[in-house]
């Protein structure tokens, strides 16, 4: 079968959509694989090449380019993450293909599609009635949840946070597109006895501010690209984190955690975590974090 993902990243849009398909992608081990992506700055299209697969370079985000590749390339199965296609979109991708579509969804959209997937926690299948066709298979909650093999290849452990010297990791999006990370290691330095491990890449256009920022405090220490984010996570005392993804990856190495919503589309999961009493904050409440920070410690 040849599955092609369509998905992109970039310093706006970030890289979680990216990073997930790639997750999904494994699942598929004995089929020809492919990513179609634009190459748009501070994109990580070369992870897509780094873990084996092909990487078809889209001129434009349209219907019909799309299209002559799906047929060039003779596509079974077409994924798409991107919030930049919408249902008519996929419609129009079904009418002219007949390929077959598994779409993502993070907060209950609109879709024409053969398969939904949305894998967080708080997914409800009973959500998109009417908002997808009757032939749609839903796949919701955490059942379906997506995290990458370098946690899985951890085992959970129990934990106890050190008190005396604290090692925290603070990730606030591959790209930060909120530009979150600076204030939060602000609030960390008040905390003389933290050690701070912040974890960002490339695609971040506010690197050079934190790697300043890093010069002047000898705990704070950014780590860009880092090969192996699930070990630093869990050689952690406790996380600082973006509701997104990666809270199910905390969750999976039972870290505790503050999480910091930046975007809209992590409304539902930050309702979730506030429904069951974690610590979330706003991003324009961050000066909140040292009370959280108190808590745990």
């Amino acid at each position: 079968m040849n599955i092609l993902f369509r998905v992109d990243s970039s310093s706006t849009i970030g890289l979680g959509h990216l990073m997930r398909c790639l997750v999904l992608a494994e699942q598929y081990e004995v089929d020809n694989i492919i990513f179609a992506a634009q190459n748009l700055d501070g994109n990580v299209n070369q992870k897509i090449i780094d873990k084996g697969y092909k990487l078809l370079t889209l001129k434009t985000n349209c219907i019909d380019e799309l299209t002559h590749n799906i047929k060039q390339l003779a596509i079974n199965m077409l994924v798409f993450d991107h919030y930049g296609i919408d249902h008519k979109f996929e419609k129009a991708i079904k009418e002219k293909t007949a390929v077959k579509i598994l779409s993502f969804d993070d907060v209950y959209d609109k879709h024409y599609c053969d398969i939904l997937l949305n894998h967080n926690i708080y997914a409800k299948t009973e959500q998109y009635k009417n908002l997808v066709p009757d032939f749609c298979e839903i796949r919701c909650g955490a059942k379906y949840t997506l995290i990458r093999d370098e946690f899985r290849n951890i085992q959970p452990k129990k934990r106890q946070i050190n008190k005396q010297n604290p090692i925290v990791f603070v990730a606030m999006g591959g790209a930060d597109t909120a530009n979150i990370s600076l204030k939060v290691l602000k609030v960390l330095t008040e905390f003389s006895h933290i050690t701070v491990n912040l974890a960002t890449t490339n695609a971040n256009l506010n690197i050079d501010s934190l790697l300043a920022f890093a010069k002047q405090h000898k705990k704070v220490n950014i780590h860009i690209n880092h090969s192996n984010i699930a070990a630093l996570m869990d050689n952690s005392d406790f996380a600082i984190i973006t509701p997104s993804v990666i809270v199910y990856e905390v969750m999976y190495l039972k870290l505790q955690f503050v999480a910091i919503k930046t975007a809209d589309n992590q409304r539902y999961i930050s309702e979730y975590l506030q429904d069951y009493n974690y610590m979330i904050l706003s991003k324009n409440k961050i000066i909140k974090l040292s009370e959280y920070i108190d808590k745990l410690l």
